[in-house]
């Protein structure tokens, strides 16, 4: 999350507001006829002392979409995952704002008027000829919604964060012996000598009953939890305010209908709501469903045999989940998979014999210091053979002997030498820049660490549900 606000504060402050000028009111107010004074408590996220209010998220979705254009607008409006990653990363960012002006006021940290008037004055959108204009200062302030305290405000937020991230900005010296130990990591060569023993070069004869079974009793086929699901839902249009007070009323009177007893299918059809039964599925097998989405399937693999939801408000409506059945995670019987179990159990006693030859290859080989039949190559980390070879050549020391298991096959491989790569100026000075980036992105997550155990984040569940409705 500060890695947004870090790339921001090295620059003129004002210039990260030329965004909110272009502040328009496209979603804006969506939740408020929806909580209006009913809620006492209107923050969606306390962040330490302070909090992110409805409003707050609200004016700030509308900046973020008042920049996308209206192909990238109207994804976020129709499209779940999109809609979904927009909320998240909006919040990311208006929590780490929170937390950075939490920092600032608990330092002692002060933004000035003069500070402000000057920020102002040097704003390029506010001048005419090179010269701050009063005139553009009210229009464009008054096209954006925003009175001159208004906008003081957010300046003076502004200044604040890049106050307590700006320093984060300030590249980490590497040492030239840490450029020349990762150069010579990254670029070194590996020369080796390496042999494949396939599975496939082996036969396996075909097993008898008795064997499979205990083969099966080893290696046992499990058939994962599934639940059998359905529900009713009352479908509205949940931006407009009347279909939604309809719909709410409708859905109650499901509730209670159901709370009396009814069947999820009698009381949707006594309220004319909609009843879909979702048959049986497991987590990661499920349905093709609108409804279940992953908080909604966390939900409902979280509930009792024969248990109702609570209504659930969602994106299209109002929602009562019912487990209808659970059957538990078991092993699967033995004839079901027994057709299965022929072919594994061949493919496990060819993978046996593969494994003995290698280790009498590699007996041989230690006792000779020569690997019969071996292939020669000079590897990188990421070419020159199979990548599981390339892994273990350059993970283990020069001299050395060893097996690696690939999907197919085993190798026996044998590292003759190591090749130091050639003095690049320029690779050396990419490395060193990127080495400095990653640790500045350290110093950064570890101070984003810190600000989150001084101020730490806590949910409004109850008022967050109803805006991030799933």
């Amino acid at each position: 999350m500060l890695e947004y606000l870090r790339n921001a504060a090295d620059k003129p402050v004002a210039k990260v507001l030329i965004g909110i000028l272009a502040f328009s009111f496209v979603g804006w107010g969506v939740a408020e006829w929806v909580f209006g004074g009913a809620v006492g408590d209107n923050a969606l996220v306390r962040v330490g002392p302070e909090k992110i209010t409805i409003g707050q998220y609200n004016q700030a979705r509308a900046q973020e979409l008042a920049k996308l254009s209206k192909e990238q607008q109207r994804a976020v409006y129709t499209d779940v995952a999109t809609g979904a990653e927009f909320s998240n990363k909006l919040m990311a960012r208006l929590t780490t704002e929170t937390m950075a002006e939490a920092r600032a006021k608990d330092l002692g940290f002060f933004v000035t008027n003069a500070r402000v008037a000057r920020e102002i004055r040097e704003f390029p959108e506010f001048q005419i000829n090179g010269q701050f204009s009063s005139f553009m200062f009210d229009n464009l302030l008054a096209n954006a919604g925003y009175t001159e305290a208004d906008f003081a405000n957010i300046l003076r937020s502004q200044v604040l964060r890049s106050m307590v991230l700006g320093g984060l900005n300030v590249a980490v010296p590497v040492p030239d012996f840490a450029v020349d130990a990762a150069y010579n990591a990254r670029y070194g060569l590996r020369e080796i000598e390496y042999v494949a023993v396939p599975y496939s070069d082996f036969k396996a004869d075909r097993p008898t009953d008795e064997q499979l079974r205990d083969f099966y009793a080893q290696n046992p086929h499990m058939i994962e939890e599934t639940r059998t699901v359905s529900y009713v839902m009352v479908p509205a249009e949940m931006g407009k305010p009347d279909a939604y007070d309809a719909a709410l009323a409708r859905a109650q009177k499901v509730e209670d209908d159901i709370i009396g007893g009814e069947s999820l299918a009698a009381a949707a059809k006594n309220h004319g709501a909609k009843y879909v039964s979702l048959g049986q599925f497991a987590r990661d097998n499920r349905p093709v469903d609108t409804v279940l989405t992953d908080k909604m399937v966390a939900k409902i693999f979280d509930m009792d045999e024969g248990m109702e939801s609570e209504l659930i408000e969602t994106a299209k409506g109002f929602i009562i989940v019912r487990v209808d059945k659970i059957v538990p995670r078991h092993n699967a019987e033995y004839d079901s998979v027994k057709g299965r179990l022929t072919s594994d159990w061949a493919r496990a006693q060819q993978r046996k014999q593969a494994y003995v030859r290698a280790n009498e290859m590699l007996t041989a080989a230690k006792g000779n210091d020569k690997l019969s039949g071996a292939k020669k190559a000079t590897v990188s980390r990421t070419s020159g053979a199979p990548l599981k070879v390339l892994m273990a050549a350059f993970g283990t020391n020069v001299g050395d002997t060893g097996i690696i298991e690939d999907d197919n096959a085993f190798y026996v491989m044998q590292v003759s030498r190591a090749i130091a790569p050639k003095a690049d100026a320029t690779k050396k000075a990419a490395l060193r820049k990127e080495m400095e980036n990653l640790s500045m992105r350290t110093v950064a997550d570890d101070y984003n660490s810190f600000l989150m155990r001084e101020y730490p984040i806590k949910v409004n569940q109850k008022v967050y549900d109803k805006v991030f409705a799933q």
